[in-house]
C-alpha cells in the first residue's frame, strides 16, 4: 500500500560557541535530554500516525454492505530505537503481511539526512456475526442448527475463514473434535461421505452433443465435492468430483 500522507519530525537542537567547562558539561546534559525528548515524541507521533493511516485505508477498502466492524490498534516501537529527523514517511505492508489479526506495518523515511525503515505491531480486529457452538461436538457428528447460536465475533481472531451462512455448514461433519465457544471456520467443517471405498458407482460425462454414462468402483472413499479415482470395469483407473446423488462426475 502507499500513502501520500506524510508526518513532519522536528529537527534535534543544536549548541554552538565557547562556553566555560561547567557551564559547557550542563548545556550538554541539557541537549542530550532534549535529543531523547525529541525521540520520544517522534515515537509518539509515529503511533498517531500510523493509527490515522491505517483507519483510513481500512475505511477505504472495506466494502459498503460489509456486516464487519473494524478496530486497529498500534503497538509500540522498541524504547531503544533512536530514529534520525525525517520529513516523509511512508507506510507499508511487508511480503506475505495484511491488515488481518496480529501483523505488523512497515514504515520508511524517505526524506531525511538518514534513511530507516522500522516496523510497527498492528492488531486488526474485525468483529461480525457468526455461528458459535453451544457445545462439544466430537468428530464425525453431523452438525444440526442446534449446534450453534449467533454471535458477534472477532473474524480476524484466526486466519481461517468465518462459516456466517448455516446453509453452509448444517448437514456437514466435523472434521475434529470441537469445543463450546469456537467460532464455526471452514478447517472445521467437512461434507459427510456418501460413498465408501469398493462401492460400486455410476460415472457419467457430458459434453457438446453427448452424454456417457459407465459402471465403476470407487478406490476410495468420497464426499461430496471431492475427487476420487474410480476403476472402471475395463480395468482403467480415472479420477472424478462425487456429486450428491453419489454419481462421479467426469471430464473427458
Amino acid at each position: 500500500m502507499h500513502t501520500n500522507r506524510s508526518l513532519q519530525i522536528p529537527a534535534e537542537r543544536s549548541v554552538h560557541g565557547s562556553l566555560r567547562p561547567r557551564a559547557a558539561r550542563t548545556v550538554c546534559a541539557m541537549v542530550v535530554l532534549l535529543g531523547m525528548a525529541t525521540v520520544v515524541q517522534a515515537q509518539t507521533d509515529l503511533g498517531q500516525f500510523t493509527q490515522k493511516w491505517l483507519d483510513e485505508t481500512l475505511q477505504r477498502n472495506m466494502p459498503t454492505q460489509s456486516p464487519l466492524r473494524m478496530e486497529v490498534s498500534v503497538g509500540q516501537l522498541d524504547e531503544r530505537l533512536r530514529l534520525s529527523p525525517c520529513a516523509r514517511i511512508e507506510p507499508y505492508l511487508p511480503a506475505g503481511a495484511r491488515l488481518w489479526g496480529r501483523t505488523r506495518l512497515g514504515l520508511r523515511c524517505l526524506e531525511g539526512a538518514t534513511r530507516w525503515s522500522v516496523f510497527l505491531p498492528v492488531t486488526v480486529k474485525a468483529f461480525g456475526p457468526a455461528w458459535v457452538l453451544t457445545g462439544d461436538v466430537k468428530a464425525g457428528a453431523v452438525l444440526s442448527e442446534a449446534d450453534a447460536t449467533e454471535m458477534e465475533v472477532d473474524w480476524a481472531a484466526e486466519n481461517a475463514a468465518i462459516v456466517a451462512d448455516p446453509a453452509v455448514w448444517v448437514g456437514q461433519v466435523a472434521s475434529r473434535p470441537l469445543k463450546a465457544g469456537q467460532a464455526l471456520r471452514q478447517p472445521m467443517l467437512r461434507a459427510p461421505q456418501v460413498l465408501q471405498a469398493g462401492a460400486q458407482v455410476r460415472v457419467s460425462a457430458q459434453g457438446n452433443g453427448y452424454a456417457i454414462s459407465a459402471a465403476g468402483q470407487a478406490m476410495t472413499a468420497g464426499s461430496i465435492g471431492q475427487t476420487i479415482r474410480i476403476r472402471m470395469d475395463n480395468g482403467k483407473i480415472i479420477s472424478g468430483i462425487v456429486l450428491e446423488n453419489g454419481t462421479i462426475s467426469v471430464n473427458l
